[in-house]
């Protein structure tokens, strides 16, 4: 079995700490405390992942915009997409606010951003369903290609559509729509509309039509296994570390 990798502390943990420092009371998961909780994978010990976290570099990067306390929970899973791909950013929304560093990150000329986000509800003359034709820019006296950064608002789907609504700053940015042919494999939360994906489905999603594979694949299989670990450790149950599902995130580890 893979050993475990040194403490990380990417941009989701770092948010989290920072949320939980300007707490007036604990923040308790649905259900209560279970015990202690790694602070790498948010797991109980015993049903720890760390050791199993794949990286993947990539060219595309992801930009998380996240409601209050999203951060906070376990089930959320732009941590995972934090852990498997190292250019990821995330901040904290607030609608009277504005944090610079996010107005720095869309504005650096390296990026393309795209505002992810059902076209339904959008002036269809923002929207677009692929990426646009690499544009070449100017940095630091280098010409290079714009790289895609894929901005996802990670919330509830009402807090989505009030970001959406109440974020001027992200009016120049096309609107990429996501037109996926399956149905949510989620299972930690539940929704009512089965074309709803959990925040590490859509940055699969994106990261297929940026042709980074194998980003979306290992963004696939890590949540699957997130959710396998978090659903065994709720009803006490066995794991297995040989099955299928562990043995492909081995096979990924290894390339």
């Amino acid at each position: 079995m893979p050993t475990t990798p040194p403490p990380h502390a990417h941009a989701v943990s770092r948010l989290r700490s920072l949320r939980l420092q300007r707490s007036t009371r604990p923040f308790m998961a649905r259900g209560g405390p279970h015990g202690e909780r790694c602070a790498g994978c948010r797991l109980l010990p015993t049903y720890c992942i760390c050791a199993l976290r794949p990286i993947v570099p990539t060219r595309a990067a992801i930009c998380l915009l996240m409601s209050d306390t999203e951060p906070l929970k376990p089930s959320n899973t732009g941590w995972l997409i934090a852990d498997v791909i190292p250019d990821t950013f995330a901040f904290a929304w607030a609608r009277t606010e504005v944090d610079p560093a996010l107005l720095s990150l869309l504005a650096d000329p390296q990026w393309q951003p795209y505002v992810v986000f059902p076209g339904e509800f959008v002036d269809p003359v923002r929207v677009v369903d692929r990426l646009q034709e690499t544009e070449m820019v100017e940095v630091d006296s280098v010409r290079i290609a714009k790289r895609p950064l894929f901005i996802l608002l990670d919330a509830t789907w009402s807090e989505a559509r009030k970001i959406f609504k109440k974020s001027p700053y992200l009016l120049p940015f096309p609107v990429l729509s996501l037109q996926p042919e399956q149905i949510s494999n989620y299972q930690l939360r539940r929704s009512r509309r089965d074309d709803h994906f959990c925040t590490a489905e859509v940055a699969a999603l994106c990261m297929e039509l940026a042709q980074e594979r194998q980003a979306a694949e290992t963004l696939d299989a890590y949540l699957a296994l997130y959710t396998e670990h978090y659903l065994r450790a709720k009803l006490q149950q066995k794991l297995d570390l040989e099955d299928a599902l562990h043995q492909r995130i081995y096979a990924l580890m290894q390339r």
